[in-house]
């Protein structure tokens, strides 16, 4: 598979139904189509992270408003203020891309790069987003750990190792909230469920799970350190 340029992600059109439907986003109240980012959403963090965390998709009125990933939306506003408490990030708040968030050891982005219809992104579209999820990837040098949230986001992640031929079938790596797997370069794929407002509202996620996750991680690069 071939390295995207990074460089180009803020132009790239491949999937029509992405562009469309991001153009068709109707503003919240108050707010205009040109308070809208309504592109390609890159990913951001510590340039030397050793963890990677891995979404599926910009939130409508999330990153696809603020061009930063999980910020403004009910998953950053869950996720960011525990991210802190663990260390991973500056700051508990996170509603724009200029309001100061730094993270620490950690780098996020998303498995697919632009809004999709009813957050169901289609194979296609995991398929032209993986070659810039791996740019972003071999940028981090220091990597050891991915965490990826939600099911989408792992086996489009699996898929892309799949397509390179390090892997042969997704089945070795069963997903599971909390599964930790080795891949065959060393890096360690950590299994989470997504922390989207359904899955707080309805408890499938928790403030107590997500720690004790991020708390699986540091274990992890302690042991990678060890």
């Amino acid at each position: 598979m071939p390295t995207a340029s990074l460089d180009k992600l803020s132009t790239c059109r491949q999937c029509s139904r992405l562009v469309d439907y991001m153009a068709s986003v109707k503003p919240r109240r108050g707010l205009s189509v040109k308070d809208y980012w309504n592109g390609p959403v890159a990913g951001f963090g510590d340039p030397a992270a050793r963890v990677f965390l891995v979404g599926l998709a910009p939130g409508a009125h999330g990153a696809n408003r603020t061009g930063r990933p999980f910020t403004g939306d009910g998953a950053g506003d869950f996720m960011y203020p525990l991210l802190h408490q663990a260390g991973f990030a500056s700051q508990a708040e996170a509603s724009h891309a200029d309001d100061g968030l730094q993270l620490y050891d950690l780098y996020i982005s998303n498995a697919v790069k632009c809004l999709p219809p009813d957050n169901k992104p289609i194979a296609a579209e995991f398929a032209n987003c993986r070659p810039y999820l791996l740019a972003e990837q071999q940028r981090l040098s220091q990597l050891k750990v991915v965490v990826l949230l939600g099911r989408g986001a792992y086996d489009s992640y699996l898929r892309l190792y799949r397509d390179l031929g390090e892997i042969d079938r997704l089945k070795d790596y069963p997903f599971a909230h909390g599964a930790v797997h080795r891949l065959p370069n060393g890096l360690q794929i950590v299994a989470c469920y997504h922390t989207s407002r359904y899955n707080v509202q309805t408890g499938r996620m928790t403030k107590t799970m997500f720690l004790e996750l991020l708390s699986v991680v540091r274990q992890l690069l302690s042991q990678e350190n060890g």
